[in-house]
């Protein structure tokens, strides 16, 4: 029995560590991210959870929820401007939610580990269209340990019409795989 506790403590710094990687490079001077294993996790409609309600502020600190948005097809990207792959598909996510916009599908950001401030200025920089949640402290990410865990940074959900969580893609989307996941459930019944 005494020999599980430390064993267990190992293996939770590990974990913590590797969620939570951070620091600082000489060159960049941008900070570390944990970096997904660029694994898609489909889930059948029949074991899916349900989204959590988020709540929060936007990046300009205004009260904001998930429940906001209507009940369509909804991609959740979870982001950092600090974060090379996140700075990297912006432009596909923004071209996603330009693209299937008429359709119903929405676009919602929670921009993790750094002030709104820096957030906004990248959201205009990059002319984002969709909003995003301040989510400095990483809070918001917990809401996601009952279905599939944000493990990394960046983290994209696809959440279905019934406002369960389809899919979940771990690293840097890309074009193909998204609009893939999207179609999918735009066209589920």
């Amino acid at each position: 029995m005494k020999r599980r506790r430390p064993l267990a403590i190992i293996v939770s710094s590990s974990l913590l560590a590797i969620v939570t990687a951070c620091g600082t490079t000489e060159e960049t001077n941008e900070a570390g991210f944990a970096s997904g294993d660029g694994s898609v996790t489909f889930v059948p409609p029949a074991e899916r959870a349900e989204l959590p309600e988020l709540t929060g502020v936007d990046l300009t600190e205004q009260p904001m929820s998930s429940r906001d948005f209507d009940a369509g097809v909804l991609v959740i990207n979870i982001w950092g401007s600090w974060c090379p792959p996140c700075r990297k598909e912006t432009p596909t996510l923004v071209s996603l939610s330009r693209e299937f916009e008429d359709q119903g599908v929405q676009f919602l950001g929670i921009a993790v580990r750094e002030s709104p401030a820096a957030s906004q200025a990248f959201v205009q920089k990059n002319d984002v269209p969709y909003p995003s949640f301040s989510d400095e402290a990483g809070k918001l990410l917990l809401a996601f340990t009952e279905s599939l865990p944000a493990a990394a940074v960046p983290t994209t959900y696809v959440i279905d019409r019934d406002g369960k969580v389809a899919a979940r893609i771990l690293s840097e989307v890309d074009e193909t795989t998204l609009r893939q996941l999207i179609e999918q459930e735009l066209g589920r019944r």
